[in-house]
């Protein structure tokens, strides 16, 4: 475990090395609502190891100090930035960004700015619940398709926030032809998944193709 100093206070990264050849990092953060001892992230963290990806869970400063709600998206930018700043020579020279929900709106927003090689978005919160489609954060989750990046994004069938089939209808919206080079897959449960083993195994089969 690493012990990242920023300025709103400590981060925790949780380090996980990969068996054998190392293929690339995952470097990979929470929700709003949750920490790295998510059902899903522990079980990317021991599953993706064997596949020759080292896993890095990002505890971020508002978790770290014990506080029930996030920061605001800028607060949230700030830390992520501090954070890969000083873990970067502790990865692979390959990474991949990735968070559920807020983790992945973050991962999103700074995977070009901070120069990663694709984005993993577990539950993108694409509407927020009870809000109309005016709200839609679809211009957050398509900075790194227009960029070039791989982005798979995994959402649970029945997730409030914008199921499977209406993050692919958002993103055929916003990109037109190039929404086929998302993967987008349907996951079991809402905007919390049921079970955490069929994550792991929907990220590592996407991530044999990176």
């Amino acid at each position: 475990m690493i012990e990242v100093v920023t300025e709103q206070g400590p981060a925790r990264v949780h380090l996980t090395p990969a068996k054998g050849a190392t293929r690339g990092s995952l470097l990979l953060t929470h929700g709003a609502g949750g920490g790295v001892d998510a059902t899903d992230l522990a079980a990317i963290a021991a599953t993706l190891p064997a596949h020759g990806w080292q896993v890095a869970l990002v505890e971020m400063p508002w978790r770290v100090a014990g506080k029930k709600v996030a920061p605001m998206p800028p607060k949230l930018d700030a830390a992520w930035r501090e954070i890969v700043a000083q873990v970067r020579d502790d990865l692979a020279e390959r990474v991949i960004f990735g968070g559920r929900s807020a983790g992945a709106r973050v991962a999103c927003r700074l995977a070009v700015e901070l120069g990663a090689d694709g984005v993993l978005a577990l539950s993108f919160p694409l509407v927020p619940q009870g809000k109309g489609a005016d709200t839609s954060r679809i211009g957050e989750l398509v900075l790194p398709v227009e960029a070039g990046l791989p982005v798979q994004v995994v959402q649970g069938a029945r997730d409030p926030f914008g199921s499977p089939d209406a993050v692919r209808e958002a993103l055929r919206g916003a990109l037109g032809d190039e929404a086929h080079d998302v993967r987008v897959d349907a996951a079991p449960g809402t905007h919390s998944f049921t079970g955490g083993q069929a994550i792991a195994d929907l990220v590592a089969a996407s991530l044999v193709e990176v």
